[in-house]
């Protein structure tokens, strides 16, 4: 066990650890209540970190238009163009005749890529869409 491993005590309803203990066995990834209990400390702080402010992060967008609607590709493309620094990839998706996905990786401050998120989302035209967001890894151990 590592030095800088820091061990402390948690009291827990019997009735909520027995459930603890099938969520940690049914995830597959965390073996034992400390790796779970890791897992979920490092997710709340990822996503409060990702939240806002200046922090940086990456994400993705995810949504669905009709490519019919009426010059909705071109807000979407100058949307994108305008915030080229950001985003780092895109990828178009024709799902049938009229409907398309686009997924869109970006990195950037927090505050900026939910900007762009609503920008992009928030386009008359746009069916469905969802941002999601985490850390670059930097600071994660």
């Amino acid at each position: 066990m590592s030095q800088d491993l820091v061990r402390f005590g948690v009291a827990m309803d019997r009735s909520l650890l027995n459930r603890f203990d099938t969520y940690v066995a049914n995830r597959g990834t965390a073996t034992n209540r400390s790796e779970a209990v890791r897992d979920l400390v490092r997710d709340a702080l990822v996503e409060d970190s990702a939240a806002t402010g200046n922090n940086e992060i990456v994400g993705t967008i995810t949504m669905v238009f009709d490519h019919h609607t009426s010059d909705l590709s071109d807000k979407l493309d100058s949307v994108q163009h305008d915030h080229f620094r950001e985003i780092i990839s895109t990828m178009h998706v024709h799902l049938d005749a009229h409907n398309c996905l686009e997924v869109i990786a970006l990195k950037g401050r927090a505050s900026e890529v939910h900007a762009i998120a609503e920008a992009l989302l928030g386009t008359k035209g746009v069916k469905h869409g969802k941002l999601v967001t985490t850390t670059t890894g930097k600071e994660l151990q």
